[in-house]
């Protein structure tokens, strides 16, 4: 630091970083508190409050002094001390270890102010640096064997591959979920939400809520369900919701035939079980949603990322921030608590010839996946099978398949034969018919690479009449995901474009590969 540095630094004025201090006074040890516990700062010792210069001896006792001072605080504050004319600037690094605090309590930083914190501020602050954790706390209302499932317990030991006939205490005990205390065995928050009767009794956040949509927003949803009934049952059931909401079709080759599912399974089973597993449970008022849409799902998770983990670092870095779930998850073969959860969906997106999911941080984080273009081309899109049975993982029950014949109120289109065969397997729907691009969406699409007006697409559709365009030709695309609008928010806006999206560029590439050259 030179002395151009300290002028600039006078003429600022205190601020969230900055503090001027005419000697070492009693409330020296808060304000390095304060600036460790925040993003660091700079403390000018022998300045005034309005910023001039008084000076202030400097002398090895005083050096040391404010060396102890520093060392005293729990954990230790990191100091840099430097003398500039008659001013001694102590640099305070911001600490690796919050929470930190002096023999006064904890402080931080507020604007130009040093505060003590408050009860609940010091709460949160431990919880945000993970020095609180939420899976490995002792949950005082849960009373052992009263709230204690045992048929929970029992199902997760199957799954878990724990041989023999162990006391369940002890079983318990070793996996970390609860802990003894004399006679009585109390539960850990993460013990609690695996095996509790009722989880929401202790936990009202410990529930997920899946949603089905009609359309691409949530103005108005066809069915919705909230499932709470523990870890394991909450992952399980939203995706049945998934598979009993969503398509499957069929490819043949030869004499075989194999399933094509709409969605990739497997990624959305990681994305859900990432999201109970790794969602802030300190956050009280949200849970984790699961959001079926015509052209995605949304699965999102309260907290956005851990402390210490960059958005940058997804699919080559993992932070575990409920690590006890983690290792119960994993005891029974949920997960592969390796760090590879993004990476195994975006490889299962791409096995299953789905576009790339999507992820997205701000307060909550979300997986958006977007469906197999060829399974929505060529298996009809728009048509909701009806002959599987409720329940099954062939399709929606016949409740569901109303609800997705009136999300879409498109009419379907009559099976088309290829007119050249190729060597592609044909994809067909459960219901033996499926739903073809027109020759004109075809041409819609290849437009509307570029953002694309709606007057110029009706001219590629030789239409007149906009309602009839956008019920029968443009709607369609837009919610299969084909295309999306530039200015959502306002659909009917005069600046409105239209623009291809990525599963439609594939569906138009699949598309040219069929045209006789």
């Amino acid at each position: 630091m030179k002395a151009a540095d300290l002028d600039i630094l006078l003429q600022e004025g205190e601020g969230v970083m900055l503090e001027y201090k005419e000697s070492l006074s009693s409330s020296f040890a808060r304000e390095l508190v304060g600036f460790a516990n925040t993003a660091g700062g700079k403390i000018l010792l022998g300045v005034r409050d309005d910023g001039t210069v008084k000076g202030i001896a400097d002398t090895n006792p005083l050096r040391a002094r404010i060396q102890d001072i520093a060392r005293n605080c729990d954990p230790p504050v990191k100091i840099l001390l430097q003398r500039i004319g008659e001013v001694i600037v102590v640099t305070v690094r911001e600490s690796e270890s919050k929470p930190v605090q002096c023999s006064d309590g904890y402080f931080w930083r507020q604007g130009a102010v040093t505060q003590k914190l408050s009860r609940d501020e010091t709460r949160d602050l431990f919880r945000s640096e993970g020095a609180i954790r939420f899976d490995t706390s002792v949950c005082t209302k849960f009373r052992y064997p009263q709230d204690f499932d045992r048929e929970k317990y029992a199902a997760w030991l199957r799954l878990s591959g724990i041989t023999g006939r162990p006391s369940t205490e002890d079983v318990l005990v070793n996996i970390e979920a609860a802990e003894r205390s004399g006679a009585k065995l109390l539960f850990r928050n993460a013990g609690v939400l695996f095996f509790a009767k009722n989880v929401r009794h202790f936990f009202n956040q410990a529930y997920v809520t899946c949603l089905l949509a009609k359309g691409t927003d949530k103005v108005h949803i066809l069915d919705r369900k909230d499932f709470a009934g523990g870890v394991v049952a909450d992952i399980e059931d939203s995706l049945r919701f998934i598979e009993r909401n969503t398509r499957t079709a069929y490819r043949i080759e030869g004499l075989r035939r194999e399933d094509v599912p709409e969605y990739p399974m497997k990624a959305l089973r990681e994305a859900i079980t990432n999201a109970v597993m790794h969602r802030d449970w300190f956050m009280e008022g949200a849970n984790v949603f699961v959001e079926i849409y015509t052209n995605r799902i949304e699965i999102s998770s309260p907290g956005g990322l851990p402390k210490g983990m960059k958005f940058s670092d997804l699919g080559r870095k993992s932070i575990r921030r409920n690590a006890l779930l983690a290792d119960m998850l994993h005891r029974i073969t949920f997960i592969e608590k390796a760090g590879t959860g993004i990476k195994r969906m975006r490889d299962e997106a791409r096995a299953q010839h789905c576009p790339a999911p999507v992820f997205e941080e701000n307060g909550f984080f979300t997986a958006i996946f977007y469906p197999n273009p060829e399974v929505r081309a060529q298996a009809g899109a728009k048509e909701a099978p009806s002959t599987a049975q409720a329940g099954t993982k062939k399709g929606p029950g016949r409740d569901q398949a109303l609800a997705h014949e009136k999300a879409n109120e498109v009419e379907s289109t009559p099976q088309v034969p290829h007119k050249h065969p190729t060597s592609a397997p044909q994809v067909t729907g459960q219901v033996g018919t499926k739903l073809a691009l027109s020759r004109h969406q075809v041409e819609i699409l290849r437009k509307c690479i570029k953002d694309s007006l709606l007057v110029d697409l009706m001219a590629i559709a030789e239409r007149s009449d906009r309602t009839k365009f956008r019920h029968q030709v443009l709607n369609p695309l837009i919610e299969a995901g084909y295309i999306e609008m530039t200015i959502p928010d306002k659909p009917r806006s005069s600046k409105q474009r239209y623009r291809t999206t990525a599963a439609g560029r594939t569906v138009l590439v699949n598309a040219e590969k069929e045209t006789p050259s």
